[in-house]
């Protein structure tokens, strides 16, 4: 998924969609084929032929969309999320990620996602930026630890702390609490 190429300068890389999926239709096509031929039952050769170039074609059009929408590429000067490049420069700080237990949402959850689509990608996980302007923007990506953790040495940013193991969760007085179906203990 993560790919590093080590001369280009690329810190992280998703390409967004694969060239291989072109050829899942037409190998299913021959599949069918070859059990054509072996059962001796009717050959199918036109259906066969016209399905598996129109599956192809289909998907061609959809890795082309994923390829320049849906890619993302960390270099050492920039961070492109599909169609949109910002640069490093004009990020202030990687935000930290949305805590699981909480019932309120993040400020830069609510941000505009980079690129030109009108959110996150399905399958992707959103990143919040804080801009060196003040706004938040999200970046996304589907291996986004990986991101976040370039991102964050890219920028020079000190990694956020979080809670350590040894760390035990405060403790709750639970006496004058309510239960979970309502009834008072």
């Amino acid at each position: 998924m993560t790919e590093k190429p080590a001369d280009s300068g690329i810190l992280f890389a998703e390409p967004g969609a694969r060239w291989r999926t072109v050829a899942y239709g037409p190998i299913l096509c021959v599949i069918i084929l070859v059990i054509e031929l072996a059962t001796g039952s009717t050959v199918h050769w036109f259906a066969l032929v016209f399905c598996g170039s129109l599956i192809a074609m289909f998907v061609v059009l959809q890795v082309i969309a994923g390829q320049r929408h849906v890619s993302v590429e960390l270099t050492e000067t920039a961070l492109r999320d599909g169609t949109e490049t910002l640069p490093l420069s004009s990020i202030e700080a990687v935000l930290p990620e949305r805590d699981e237990d909480s019932w309120d949402d993040e400020d830069w959850e609510e941000a505009r996602a980079l690129g030109e689509l009108t959110g996150v990608p399905r399958r992707r996980t959103g990143i919040g930026l804080r801009l060196t302007d003040g706004s938040l923007v999200q970046a996304w990506a589907k291996d986004h630890r990986t991101l976040r953790t370039e991102l964050t040495t890219a920028i020079g940013q000190a990694p956020e702390p979080g809670p350590s193991p040894d760390e035990a969760a405060p403790e709750t007085d639970t006496d004058d609490k309510h239960s979970e179906n309502g009834v008072d203990r």
